[in-house]
């Protein structure tokens, strides 16, 4: 007679996980709003190289999101989407992440991404951002720039609309 292994000795080795903490210099309820306002969102996701020009959110467990990132350069398209797991307003928010088409490391997988937000004493909001399970060190490092920079461009517009 043969012992099945737990289910933790079957599974295959973890894939890279992106952690990232900024501070933003804006209250908790506008970073909030940025994250889930598709008209706000729009105007700062994405990295630099590659803007959003189109923001959906069904914002809801269970609801779905769809954005595309425009290359300003060759007007190319990336999609990208997901599905809502966890909705905690003003301060978690966990959603899959997918590619719609093959990206730097092959075919798409499902990630996942949490973004937790805490405020400060002082009204600034600290933003704990995961992205787990991503495919490769290459992928980690691409979604490390494409996170970082769509960070500062999150950073930048806060700056800008400091009332919204």
């Amino acid at each position: 007679m043969f012992a099945v292994p737990p289910a933790s000795a079957v599974e295959s080795p973890a894939r890279p996980t992106l952690r990232m903490r900024r501070t933003f210099d804006a209250p908790r309820a506008l970073v909030w709003a940025a994250w889930t306002r598709p008209e706000m969102t729009v105007q700062w996701m994405g990295p630099v190289e590659w803007p959003a020009v189109t923001v959906k959110q069904d914002l809801r467990v269970g609801g779905e999101w769809r954005i595309c990132l425009r290359s300003p350069e060759t007007g190319q398209d990336l999609w990208q989407g997901g599905v809502y797991r966890e909705v905690i307003a003003p301060k978690r928010l966990v959603f899959t992440f997918r590619w719609d088409e093959s990206h730097e490391d092959g075919p798409p997988v499902d990630t996942l991404v949490t973004v937790q937000l805490d405020e400060t004493a002082d009204g600034r909001t600290v933003m704990d951002f995961t992205h787990e399970g991503l495919k490769s060190e290459q992928s980690l490092t691409g979604h490390r720039h494409g996170w970082n920079s769509t960070a500062d461009r999150l950073a930048a517009w806060l700056a800008e609309h400091p009332h919204d």
